[in-house]
């Protein structure tokens, strides 16, 4: 692997113990600049980034100390390179958006800036984040930095990659087939995609207009709470978003999950495909979980097969629909994976796209008889840990990393991944949450109480560098 690279983000202020309230309370009492904090994330950029590729574009600093109480006063956030970022390029990690320049913010956008948020840059993403290796063939490929050989996953790769390594206090991304949750899972860090329609998609490039979700990467479950509250809120711009009660997404984080029923996935579908160490790990969380009184009944999941399939089916035509012109006048502008499942996507018949849509209208069904008995669903993330970047079948890769997350954003699902452990081999293991529709304080409490009896979370990774020829 050759010579390690040690995080620096362990500095006299120990920036790494701190969460994102810690920091932004340590800069409002004067004990820690905002400055200060942005210069150990511009560090880490300045030795990871050629290493990592995680970001596309790095935001200058500005140097000016925050004013206002927001909830992220002073904060550095990364930010997936979908959302519009006024006056900054947006590329949807694509030829054809290479010099986009938008001249509004993002809803997400505008609402961390309002929240006093620093945006520190744009994160590398699977090209129109059609796909979960994050091998982009524009920008370059971003590396996991557990094994710079592996890839952190997609396609908010980069975003999950910034956090990991202390580029960012917290990033966001979207997720349309899993793409916030599997990142998070390869890196070892917090992934929440919330309900459909709690966060507003205006100013995000689509990927499926029906599937996309945006939501925050994190170190940690309360930093997860944290930016939600931030991000969340009706926007009558967006036609997806729903009008909703404000969320308080901190206050019952911290409650005893005794009495909690809990359903274990089991059944072929998980089975089949998993890695042993992966469902033993998820096994050993909910022995976790009954230790600490939540009731844990193991339920056949195996209905997910047919709610991935057609996820997969309204990802790529919709897909399609959106790039249809794109993909007419230059094909050739799109990498060969993204090509062809546009092309894949684009030949599905009206008569397909109505059986998918079916299937999503009955697995929701399913789904919510499910949480009428139970609190919660627990399962992997993802059956493997990081696969190899390079000499994979990119479409093969997106089938599998895509089929215990998938599902979820068919049904709309609020869903958590949080670490859970480490392979033989010493690459990051993600346990996956699900609650009922608009239930996130329920995935966040009960990510909360896995994270404080464990020690995962804190676990960082020792970046080995590559030469200049393996990444050429």
């Amino acid at each position: 692997m050759g010579e390690t690279v040690s995080p620096d983000y362990n500095n006299a202020m120990n920036l790494d113990s701190l969460t994102l309230s810690e920091q932004r309370d340590s800069i409002r009492s004067g004990q820690l600049s905002a400055s200060d904090l942005a210069a150990a994330c511009y560090r880490q950029i300045e030795r990871l980034n050629p290493i990592l590729n995680a970001f596309i574009t790095v935001i200058p600093p500005n140097n000016e100390e925050p004013h206002g109480k927001g909830h992220l006063t002073g904060i550095p956030i990364a930010v997936k390179d979908l959302f519009d970022t006024k006056g900054i390029r947006t590329t949807g990690g694509s030829k054809f958006f290479e010099d986009n320049i938008p001249t509004e913010d993002a809803f997400v956008v505008e609402k961390i800036k309002n929240a006093g948020g620093y945006i520190i840059g744009k994160t590398n993403t699977h090209e129109i984040a059609l796909g979960v290796t994050n091998n982009n063939p524009h920008f370059g490929a971003c590396r996991n930095p557990w094994d710079t050989t592996r890839t952190p996953g997609g396609s908010s790769g980069g975003s999950a990659v910034a956090v990991a390594t202390g580029m960012a206090s917290a990033a966001i991304g979207t997720d349309t087939g899993g793409s916030i949750r599997i990142p998070a899972s390869l890196c070892g860090v917090v992934g929440l995609k919330p309900t459909y329609g709690r966060i507003s998609l205006r100013g995000v490039l689509p990927l499926s207009w029906n599937l996309d979700h945006a939501g925050p990467i994190t170190n940690r479950v309360e930093d997860a709470a944290l930016m939600l509250q931030v991000m969340g809120g009706y926007d009558s711009g967006d036609p997806t978003s729903f009008k909703t009660l404000p969320g308080d997404f901190s206050s019952h984080m911290r409650d005893t999950i005794r009495d909690r029923k809990v359903a274990l996935a089991v059944g072929q579908f998980v089975e089949e495909v998993t890695d042993p160490e992966i469902l033993g790990e998820v096994r050993k969380a909910a022995d976790l979980y009954s230790d600490q009184g939540a009731a844990i009944t193991e339920v056949n999941m195996d209905f997910l097969r047919e709610a991935a399939l057609a996820n997969a089916v309204m990802t790529q035509a919709d897909a399609a629909a959106f790039h249809r012109e794109r993909l007419q006048e230059h094909p050739d502008w799109f990498g060969a994976d993204v090509r062809q499942r546009l092309e894949t996507g684009a030949g599905f018949t009206s008569s397909e796209y109505a059986l998918a849509r079916r299937t999503q209208a009955e697995v929701r069904r399913r789904c919510d008889n499910l949480f009428e008995e139970y609190d919660a669903l627990i399962l992997p993330t993802t059956p493997i840990a990081a696969p190899v970047l390079e000499g994979e079948n990119a479409i093969e890769r997106a089938r599998l990393l895509t089929r215990f997350t998938s599902p979820f954003n068919l049904t709309g699902l609020p869903a958590l991944s949080i670490p859970c452990g480490f392979t033989a081999e010493g690459l990051p293991i993600g346990l996956q949450i699900v609650c009922r529709a608009w239930n996130e304080s329920g995935v966040l409490r009960m990510g909360f109480a896995y994270q404080s009896a464990t020690e995962w979370h804190k676990t960082k990774p020792v970046i080995a560098s590559v030469t200049a020829d393996r990444l050429a």
